[in-house]
């Protein structure tokens, strides 16, 4: 069974959906079902077929959680240790603070699992190109990385274990 590598934040986050999924959107369903049975003849009724397609939806989600959690690897970088040179590296669960050398811009990201991942908040599924580029660094590195627009250079300023 393949590992699924997350942070202490992304099992929070993927019990609480569950939990969720199971005790509101599965009763909500279920009651849409028999709603839409109550109104008599299911070959034209589209609420049943809606309800009945959002019933499998919710399922298959319900049981994508519940591998991911049984199969997860919680990594929780901040209870690594410094290496006995102090540089740190980046892995996955770091925050990185790298700076774009074309356009002189900061900019902080942690690297982390697939269901976490949200770039508005800078939190980077350690699948992206960028992430995987900047796994195994250290501080002042530069990395050129291919991008869909193009390539970039980054710079790293800082790594840390938070």
């Amino acid at each position: 069974m393949e590992q699924t590598p997350m942070t202490p934040r992304g099992e929070e986050m993927l019990r609480t959906e569950l939990k969720r999924l199971k005790t509101v959107e599965r009763p909500r369903i279920v009651a849409a079902i028999a709603e839409a049975r109550s109104h008599g003849d299911l070959s034209e009724n589209a609420e049943y077929d809606a309800a009945k397609e959002e019933q499998g939806l919710c399922e298959a989600r319900i049981k994508d959680i519940e591998y991911k959690l049984s199969s997860a690897n919680i990594i929780d970088v901040s209870k690594l240790k410094t290496p006995n040179g102090g540089q740190l590296k980046v892995v996955f669960g770091a925050t990185v603070t790298v700076l774009d050398v074309d356009s002189d811009k900061e900019i902080t990201y942690k690297i982390v699992g697939e269901d976490e991942a949200d770039i508005e908040h800078n939190y980077m599924s350690y699948k992206t190109p960028i992430a995987k580029a900047l796994l195994g660094k250290v501080e002042e590195d530069e990395v050129e990385i291919h991008i869909p627009k193009g390539t970039v250079t980054y710079e790293i300023l800082k790594v840390e274990y938070i």
